[in-house]
């Protein structure tokens, strides 16, 4: 990163001195309002606060004392920024509450971690009245964050997703009768940033395997994990903004383990998955799904996360995105016919370093867009890569932590217990 930031400064200089300092699709609301968004550190919120500020409101961005270096406060859509304490701390409800009032907010847009979710959705009992907040609430967040309670629950509504059964003991891996011909995998209830990956095959004819992997995972009754049939295919992910159960910013992309590349795709199927559960369980807020689309064609749905996906990057350049989040009643929206596949530009060049297929990266890096460097707004690409990931090598280096790999969209180090 040191090599190429005077190369990144360069080209921020002379943007800031002859690129426009809006975009095309700038308006003025006729109704100005200011919204406040969390997870400033993640390119999703810098993306919300760009549809919001091109729209004509005024944002206000928070984070935390460990991440007040993003460089995403020093974009031209934010218009405040301050530090609150850890989602998960106590105070932070009251923290959100005292910048509610103070910058006067309207409307307040969480912009999650899978460790915030319900911290975000119980500080609804202190905003409401004062302000409106859109994101679920607290027990709809934990049963959509549970995968066996969401499984359960779009089984009621008809909805397909793979067999699955909760796990708090050992034993219930050894007594599973499993289907001949089937495979299953573990994967923790909890948010598992490391381990989420890990997708080993349990199966009939591998008992002995499937007892010492089990073995290894500390499963507990306060610790449960899912036993899911792994149906192989094509996996998808969506992200949705809904408000009375009705789907009004909707986005569908080819997906992987470690997602950082976007592409708009039609899969008529999920979406009308996604339109019956969020109808059925009367939504108000962001909701993600992860489907894979089995060899029989139809889409089965894995998980479902209560939050912003970064997906929405693809909205960079739709003007109706505010609208959308803000109007009740607003026609569903979708990425332009002109949006490009967004991606960022330093896990790119690291794969075009690692990996053989370099015609491919070559051509992902010239037919998309980065995800946070913008003409208008150029700053935070710098200080994303030049002070908010630098400033948190250096931490962790001098309290000697540990670190699986950097990741530039979210914009923090992946860390075992991480959020």
């Amino acid at each position: 990163m040191a090599v190429t930031a005077p190369l990144n400064l360069a080209v921020v200089v002379v943007t800031l001195a002859t690129g426009p300092r809006k975009p095309a699709h700038a308006d003025a609301a006729e109704s100005p309002r200011t919204i406040l968004i969390s997870g400033g550190k993640m390119t999703k919120a810098l993306q919300l606060a760009r549809s919001f500020h091109t729209a004509g409101h005024r944002v206000v961005l928070v984070e935390s004392a460990k991440y007040r270096l993003t460089g995403h406060r020093f974009s031209r859509a934010v218009d405040a920024f301050h530090v609150v304490p850890e989602p998960t701390a106590p105070g932070y409800a009251e923290a959100l509450l005292e910048v509610v009032r103070r910058e006067s907010v309207d409307v307040f847009v969480p912009v999650s971690s899978p460790a915030s979710s319900v911290p975000e959705a119980e500080a609804r009992t202190l905003l409401d009245g004062v302000c409106e907040t859109i994101h679920v609430g607290p027990d709809m967040v934990r049963t959509l964050d549970d995968k066996t309670e969401f499984s359960r629950a779009a089984e009621e509504l008809g909805l397909r997703v793979p067999d699955s059964r909760r796990i708090t003991d050992v034993r219930q891996i050894e007594e599973f009768d499993f289907p001949e011909g089937r495979k299953y995998i573990l994967k923790r209830v909890a948010y598992n940033p490391v381990g989420r990956m890990d997708l080993t095959p349990l199966t009939r004819e591998t008992p002995e395997r499937n007892l010492a992997f089990a073995r290894g995972l500390h499963i507990t009754e306060a610790d449960p994990w899912i036993l899911q049939e792994f149906v192989e295919g094509q996996e998808y992910c969506t992200h949705g903004t809904v408000r009375g159960g009705k789907l009004q910013v909707y986005a569908c992309c080819e997906s992987s383990a470690f997602q950082i590349n976007y592409a708009n795709v039609d899969k008529p199927e999920i979406e009308e998955w996604v339109r019956r559960f969020v109808e059925g369980l009367d939504i108000t807020g962001q909701a993600s799904f992860d489907f894979i689309e089995a060899a029989d064609g139809h889409a089965y749905a894995i998980e479902c996360n209560p939050r912003t996906h970064s997906a929405i990057t693809m909205f960079y350049d739709h003007p109706d995105v505010a609208a959308a989040y803000l109007d009740d009643g607003h026609p569903m929206i979708v990425p332009t016919p002109s949006s490009r596949p967004t991606y960022w530009l330093y896990h790119e060049l690291w794969r075009l370093v690692k990996q053989p297929n370099r015609r491919h990266r070559l051509a992902t890096i010239a037919t998309g867009t980065d995800a946070i460097f913008t003409r208008w707004d150029p700053v935070p690409f710098f200080a994303v890569h030049h002070l908010q990931i630098p400033s948190l090598l250096w931490k962790n280096l001098r309290r000697g932590g540990t670190w699986t790999r950097i990741d530039f969209n979210i914009g923090k180090l992946v860390e075992p217990g991480g959020d």
